[in-house]
């Protein structure tokens, strides 16, 4: 249960990732049904940090409150490419994992890791600034190019500070389901969901006018995501040819049509699995997968895990009595 969380910081900080961090996991949300996390700031370098961007942070803890997180997260800072880090953090890190608990990095934060040889044998993001530095320094450890985040058991590690919160809101719904995930991200008024496969960046961000997007198409795909579409009709309905279509939905979302699509069916099934008593073939035609074999093939792809795997353990036993259509 993901409830005990940790942010460690060092000299140097991020002031902006480690508030990714403290706007996910420290703020009391329970008035609107969501669950509040025992969210505690620990210092590994002294009671008061100088931050990257010129000032000081009080951190009240010590790392002996490492111990008893669920959830150790490690936040950016200046000059975490080059220097070393303090040998017991690395234990600290080290402990956590070894017992079960989470550790997730944002963006520079994979430095700390990767030094605690946490990462060695695995698989991991870093900022696209970092990768190559990172794979050069740590041969060991296989680094995913321009990726938002990877998961690799129990070890979570993200890519610049957008990508920090996906990262964040993915363990989320994984420890506990996507409606609270969802409500976080409607209070931070963030996307509830991006999967870490995709792209880092995009080659125009900023699109140039409203009719030069993919915004409406996106909008239409949401709304009939049980409906078979092809890039052809997609690419008519934003009067765009298939081929610029497909650039610039790249462009514009960081994956392409049919991988987004697939994410979001899943997303869907997931939302359905944990909150209806739906059918899994029913919950596979809502989704747009058509059969539960469909469904269950891509869910495990994407989720590391079978639907009915996934219903028991955020509905519990009695979940998997499912209504048989008369």
């Amino acid at each position: 249960m993901l409830k005990n969380v940790a942010a460690v910081l060092l000299e140097g900080v991020h002031p902006f990732e480690l508030g990714v961090v403290c706007e996910v996991f420290g703020l009391d949300r329970s008035d609107e049904g969501l669950p509040s996390y025992d969210f505690a700031v620990v210092s590994a370098e002294g009671p008061l940090l100088r931050t990257h961007a010129g000032f000081d942070l009080s951190a009240p803890y010590d790392l002996d409150r490492l111990d008893e997180a669920d959830l150790i997260a490690v936040p950016a800072g200046d000059s975490y490419v080059e220097r070393d880090f303090p040998p017991e953090v690395l234990r600290a890190l080290n402990r956590a994992v070894e017992r079960g608990a989470w550790v997730l990095s944002v963006c520079s934060g994979v430095f700390v890791l990767a030094a605690a040889g946490l990462l060695d044998d695995r698989r991991c993001a870093a900022h696209w600034r970092h990768t190559e530095t990172l794979a050069r320094r740590y041969p060991q450890i296989t680094v995913e190019p321009d990726v938002l985040y990877v998961d690799d058991a129990g070890v979570i590690t993200s890519a610049g500070t957008a990508a920090g919160i996906d990262a964040c809101l993915h363990l989320v719904r994984k420890e506990q389901g996507s409606a609270v995930a969802n409500g976080i991200a409607r209070r931070m008024v963030v996307p509830p969901h991006r999967e870490g496969g995709q792209a880092q960046y995009v080659d125009r961000p900023l699109p140039r006018a409203q009719s030069d997007t993919v915004t409406g198409v996106l909008s239409w795909m949401e709304r009939h995501l049980d409906r078979e579409v092809t890039v052809e009709e997609l690419a008519a309905r934003a009067h765009m040819s298939p081929r610029t279509f497909a650039r610039r939905f790249q462009q514009e979302t960081g994956t392409t049509p049919y991988r987004w699509l697939l994410g979001q069916r899943v997303l869907l099934a997931r939302e359905l699995l944990e909150g209806t008593d739906a059918t899994i073939d029913s919950i596979a035609v809502r989704a747009g997968f058509g059969a539960a074999a469909t469904l269950r093939h891509h869910f495990l792809r994407w989720t590391g895990t079978t639907p009915h795997a996934y219903r028991r353990a955020f509905r519990g036993p009695a979940a998997l009595a499912e209504v048989v259509p008369r």
